[in-house]
């Protein structure tokens, strides 16, 4: 849900990281945030109480255009990785432009890797959303582990939508900044619609 800031000529985005535990979502956003020249992004926040945390910050890209004369900002969060933070990723959800799953490639998780996509699908039902209609992109992440299932493999157990996907190893910046590009250029092209 899209908001526009007048004042600056901005229309602000909301992308959300999600996937299971540790597969990744923070790892992401610190590699991007570290990454990002200075003047165009703003600090990272952490919100965090004795169980849970959610990151965030936001930055203007340089290079994706203007959208009916305004410039793009973009608020990247990710949600608590584990099933029993469900509350938290539903209302870290809400309002979302569009959505990074982050997938851990290990043979070991893939149960875990459907169970929060099947957590992703309710959660963004609550809010009125579909899967169908909520720019998503998918990455496949820690490809340089040991036992990973191959790429074919998690197409069928996570995208038989055929939605974009990537290869990803996170903590060396690989498919990082292509996924980010893939989701934000998809959450543009639905708001110039």
């Amino acid at each position: 849900m899209a908001f526009v800031n007048e004042e600056k000529q901005e229309i602000n985005f909301k992308i959300v990281y999600h996937g299971p535990g540790l597969a990744g979502k923070t790892t992401n956003m610190q590699y991007i945030y570290n990454n990002m020249p200075p003047a165009s992004k703003s600090k990272m926040i952490s919100l965090a109480n004795e169980t849970d945390r959610t990151l965030l910050f936001d930055f203007v890209p340089l290079s994706l255009g203007k959208i009916r004369g305004m410039s793009p900002r973009f608020y990247l969060y990710t949600t608590p990785g584990p099933v029993f933070y469900d509350k938290s990723r539903q209302l870290v959800l809400k309002g979302v432009d569009g959505v990074i799953f982050v997938a851990d490639s290990q043979e070991a998780r893939a149960e875990a890797n459907v169970e929060s996509l099947e957590q992703l699908e309710t959660n963004l039902a609550l809010h009125g959303y579909g899967m169908d209609t909520v720019p998503l992109v998918l990455q496949y992440n820690k490809r340089d582990l040991p036992e990973i299932l191959p790429v074919e493999a998690l197409d069928e157990m996570l995208n038989p939508a055929g939605r974009p996907r990537f290869e990803g190893i996170a903590h060396t910046g690989v498919g990082v900044f292509d996924t980010l590009r893939a989701v934000a250029l998809q959450v543009i092209d639905k708001a110039r619609g």
